[in-house]
Formats: structure tokens, sequence, C-alpha cells
């Protein structure tokens, strides 16, 4: 997910909690089907949701999220049912507690009716052409607000949607489309699935105007663009490059999880959002000028690592949004070539460095406890730069396959840093706790002044770590020009004040420290 409009278990001990969501430990959702029906005449939205559950062990009670009704907006249950009976639940402070009466060696379904005008998640506005539209805008806890659930990334669950709207609109959701009908009173039925699981947080609807556009097929993958009549040779000429990026990260990652990659036009507060295979973009990004290659990138990337591969734990939001991050930069590598990479990663240093004045604090941060608040420039730039430095480390032979053997391992699953960690070094035989260690739960990064001299044949380099909270340990490399040609050499700076020595006949024209922008620091 991007910032704003802008295109942009571990190691060391724990005392926080990973967040303070209430699970439901012995109670797993498996399939979810949602019946909405909109209308033109009120923002209020009718549900019936069928919530299937697998349960571990008898327990006594569970927990679905919906908000419930405060003055204008909220939800109201009408009804809850287990198996077609009438549950025992109770409903206040935003939770439907059940609890469950009947065989718990069966997948127990539960129906929960409700009604209400949700006051987010769900976007029911216009659009920036004055049409009237409703899109699903849950990222990161909101789905509550208008779909019971459970509404955290650690439980995923198939998904269904049943849309009944007025037949004027076109309805693009997560998932495949499986049928469309009119029922003959001004209203039609559309319905989407989607075999693979998904957390709340990136399950989706989109109802407005919409023209469509096949983009092509990746395999059996249909590729779509959903915009808005009034601009959609610009959206269709933005959205081109959706197969690309699509095959891209097929070939260098793997296999897609989803039924279809759509594109969508929307009004959101975001730039995008990574919605599972029906990805939203802001309606002001649409201009036909292709100005959304690397946010397409970054959301295309996010179908494998957020959606896919999920973070158990909001504290450890880098896994999405670091990544994406990250890969968003090696795609454009893939077509810009390496001086885009150092461009996006300069810039990406810039920003870490601003943040890091006024919020000094770690990437993995258990003081966080509202996943709004993990949105920054930790989560994001610096956890992008972590990769950087991983992938220098290793190599891109080692790297890459790392990633891969990750992703595969966690395919339609969840995963802790310690699970990213543990991959990594198995595949590259490397002891990578301090790396972590140091770029994950320490504050901060190394603040550099350094020198250079000539004397008699021998060039000295002189480095010394400014910060005083934490000693980092990497290796830093610097570019020797002499007459044209440059030379790179590395050093491993483990103390507060290192000296390199490098015998030379000739003293250079200049030196550069990080020429191939590989470390993340700060030049005092």
């Amino acid at each position: 997910m991007a910032l704003s409009l802008m295109v942009m278990g571990c190691s060391k001990p724990i005392s926080m909690p990973q967040d303070v969501y209430q699970r439901n430990y012995d109670a797993d959702v498996q399939h979810y089907l949602f019946n909405l029906s909109l209308n033109d005449d009120t923002n209020e939205i009718i549900g019936e949701a069928e919530v299937s559950v697998e349960f571990l062990k008898t327990i006594d009670t569970f927990n679905l999220d919906l908000i419930g009704k405060n003055g204008t907006y909220g939800m109201e249950i009408i009804e809850v049912l287990e198996n077609g009976e009438k549950a025992k639940y109770t409903y206040n402070n935003d939770k439907i507690k059940i609890s469950p009466t009947l065989d718990l060696a069966l997948n127990n379904t539960y129906k929960i009716k409700y009604k209400g005008i949700p006051k987010r998640g769900l976007v029911i506005d216009t659009t920036k052409y004055g049409q009237r539209s409703f899109f699903g805008d849950n990222w990161p806890n909101l789905a509550r607000h208008w779909l019971p659930s459970v509404d955290h990334p650690y439980d995923k669950a198939s998904i269904e949607f049943r849309i009944t709207a007025p037949e004027h609109y076109e309805v693009v959701a997560t998932g495949i489309k499986k049928e469309e009908r009119n029922l003959g009173n001004g209203y039609k039925l559309t319905s989407y699935s989607e075999p693979a699981v998904v957390a709340t947080k990136v399950a989706t609807i989109g109802v407005t105007k919409f023209a469509f556009k096949d983009l092509g097929n990746v395999g059996d993958i249909e590729v779509s663009a959903w915009v808005y009549p009034e601009n959609s040779l610009e959206g269709f000429e933005d959205f081109q490059e959706a197969t690309k990026i699509l095959t891209y990260f097929i070939d260098e990652v793997g296999p897609y999880s989803y039924a279809k990659l759509a594109n969508m036009q929307v009004k959101t507060a975001w730039g995008g959002l990574e919605n599972a295979g029906t990805i939203s973009y802001n309606e002001k990004l649409i201009t036909g000028k292709r100005e959304i290659q690397g946010l397409m990138a970054h959301e295309i990337a996010h179908q494998w690592f957020g959606n896919s591969a999920s973070e158990n734990s909001w504290n450890h939001v880098w896994l999405s949004e670091g990544f994406a991050t990250y890969f968003a930069i090696l795609y454009q590598e893939s077509v810009d070539g390496n001086e885009k990479r150092k461009a996006e990663l300069i810039q990406d240093r810039k920003e870490v460095i601003e943040y890091f004045q006024k919020n000094p604090s770690p990437i993995v941060d258990y003081s966080i406890k509202d996943p709004m608040k993990v949105l920054n420039r930790n989560s994001y730039q610096k956890g992008g730069w972590v990769l950087n430095m991983l992938r220098h480390r290793l190599g891109d032979e080692v790297f890459w396959k790392g990633i891969q053997v990750y992703y595969k391992t966690y395919k339609d699953a969840n995963a802790m840093s310690s699970d990213f960690q543990r991959v990594m070094e198995q595949v590259s035989g490397q002891d990578l706790k301090e790396f972590f260690d140091q770029w994950l739960y320490e504050k901060g990064y190394p603040e550099l002044e350094w020198s250079w001299k000539y004397n008699k044949g021998k060039l000295t380099i002189s480095v010394k770590q400014k910060q005083k909270h934490h000693t980092f340990k990497f290796p830093v490399e610097f570019g020797i020009v002499k007459g044209g040609v440059r030379k790179i050499e590395s050093f491993y700076v483990d103390k507060k004040s290192n000296s390199f020595m490098i015998d030379m006949n000739e003293q250079p024209d200049d030196v550069k420290i990080d020429p191939e922008v590989w470390l993340m620091f700060e030049e005092k």
C-alpha cells in the first residue's frame, strides 16, 4: 500500500506484546460469504454474512468484529444463527461473542444478519466525476465497519461476495466473477469467489459506472482494468504495464495466488491499496501519462508479500510494506537499470533519516499498538533498505533463492521476521542474527564521519560512528577514482572508530563512500 498520494519469533528478548488484538486461538475461520445489498436512496447497507469456522478444540466463546451502531453510523444485528438455529451470543464493544453449541468436530456455519451505515471501510461517495460509488477500503483493520469478520491478518479464509446493487452499476470484487443476473426490479446480483485464503484487510468490492478492458492473460490469470468511463482511455493506458509487472514477479518470486489481477480506479485516501487480486488506485492518479509504474509495481508486489505471505503481527508489517517497497525498486531496476535502483534508494535513505530525527524508533517497534501507526518510513523505506543490504551481503543468486524459498514456505500463510531470518540463514548457510538484530530491532543507523589521506604510497581511510546508542557492524564500500577509472574497495566496520589502509602507487583523484548505494547510513 502506498503511504499517501505519493508514489513511493525475533532473536532479541521481547518485553512488549506483538499486538493487542484479541485472537481466537482455537477457532479458525475457513470461509466467508458476504451477501450485501446496496441502493441509491440511502447509504444503509443490508448484509448477511455466512462464516464457516473450524474449531480446534471445545471452547466457550469466539469473537467476530463488527462496529456497532452509535448514532448515525455503525451496524445493527438483526439475527445470528448457528447451522440454521438461533445462536447463543452477546454483542458489545464492537465484538460479536458467540458460544458454540453444536458438534465441534464439524465446520460450523454462522449466519449474521445486519444492517447499518458504515462510517469507514466501505467508502460510499461520489467519484471525481460526480458518479455514486461504493469502494471497499479495509486496510488495516476497517473491514469491521461493514463485514462481520476476524479483522486481523493472522486468520485468513477463502471469500465470496454476492452483491445486489442497482443494475446501472458495474460490480468488481475479490475473486473471479461467478454470476451476474438481473433481478427484474431495477437491481442485479453479481457474485465473485476467491478460493485462495485472504485477510480481511485486502478484501474489497467496487461498485460504480466502470469502463472495463481486458489487458491480456499471464498464463491463466486474467489481467484487467476497471476505470471511470470519463477517463477510460487514460486509465487503460496507465494500466497497460500490469501484465509485464505480473510476469516479472511470477518469474522471479513464484506462483501467483489469486483468481485474477484487476486494476481498479477508486475513491480512496491512499495512493494505492493492494487488495488481493483487485488492486485499488486513487482516482486522481489516472492521467494516461504512465506515471504510476512504481506504484503499480509496489501494489502488485504486495500480492506475494503482505497478501499471500502475510505478517502474523502488525509490528512486523515491514514483511509487507518493506518488501513491496524494495521489490518495486527491483522491478524498476530490471526495466531501467541499476541507476534507477540507486536513485530510488538514495531518495528512500533521505526519507528514513528525516523520519528518524523526529521518531527515533526501530522497524519492529513493540510500543505500537495501533495498526495505523505502523504506516511509517521505518516499515516502508527502511524495511526496503534492509532487503537491499541483505541482497548485497548474500549476493544476487543466494538472495533470490532465499526469497523464493521464503515465499514458497509461507504462500497463503503467515510469517514473522524470525521466520524470514531463519529461511535466509538456511539458504545462505550464514548466521544472520547480528544483521537482523541491528537493522530490525535497534533504532537508527550508522552516522558516519569519514576522511581519507594519501602518504608515501598508502591510502588511509578513517571511519567513525557518531551515533551514541549503538555500535553497528557492517561492510562499507569506497569508490577510489584515478584517471577516470573507479575501483571499489570494501571494508568491514565493527568499532566506533576504524582505519583502513590500501597500497597505491599514486594519490587518487577522489574517494567516494558507498558509490553503489548498498549501505543505510547518514554522512556527518
